[in-house]
């Protein structure tokens, strides 16, 4: 825990393997299994804390630190979160395992604070919709372009793309109705 807590994290990560493979039965193995994912994830190796923390809730399923682990889960994927015009499937999966979280924990502090990154995560994917729909407009896929901006407003209601999906729906019908009367 020094070498945590010193944030020397590789030093931290290989005591705490020794441990956990040292004493699987001691008492602090359980610890020592939760920090090796926090060290993973400090050092940003996101995969390999994101397999700790699946572990470390197929082992201890009823523990009390499974909220915080499914948030850390939920964080490694939101972390990684890149712009709209990028693939959103790490925004995906981190909305998942916050939505997990809620469901399970609806009233436990790591809940809550999953709350402010779940907004985050239904505004990249709006905002990664919107993009996609301007493009398929831009290139005179109207009715790409018409199904992308449905889905902000049936998917994403609340994230503040409602007037722009509203203009371009009415945008892209316009373009539709004049290319079927050509």
């Amino acid at each position: 825990m020094r070498q945590f807590n010193k944030n020397n994290y590789s030093k931290a990560l290989e005591y705490f393997e020794k441990l956990r493979d040292w004493y699987p039965f001691s008492k602090f193995a359980i610890l020592a299994e939760l920090k090796i994912a926090d060290s993973h994830y400090r050092l940003e190796e996101w995969e390999d804390a994101i397999f700790a923390y699946e572990e470390f809730v197929e082992l201890h399923p009823r523990n009390e630190a499974i909220p915080y682990v499914l948030y850390q889960i939920g964080r490694c994927y939101f972390d990684r979160m890149d712009t709209i015009d990028r693939d959103q499937s790490v925004t995906r999966k981190a909305l998942e395992m916050f939505k997990r979280l809620n469901g399970k924990y609806p009233d436990n502090s790591y809940a809550l604070k999953a709350e402010k990154h779940i907004n985050k995560c239904l505004k990249s994917l709006a905002g990664h919709e919107l993009y996609v729909g301007r493009f398929y407009y831009k290139t005179k896929h109207y009715k790409a372009a018409l199904h992308r901006f449905k889905a902000v407003l049936s998917r994403y209601p609340d994230t503040g793309f409602h007037q722009t999906a509203m203009y371009y729906i009415t945008l892209s019908q316009d373009a539709m109705n004049k290319v079927q009367s050509e």
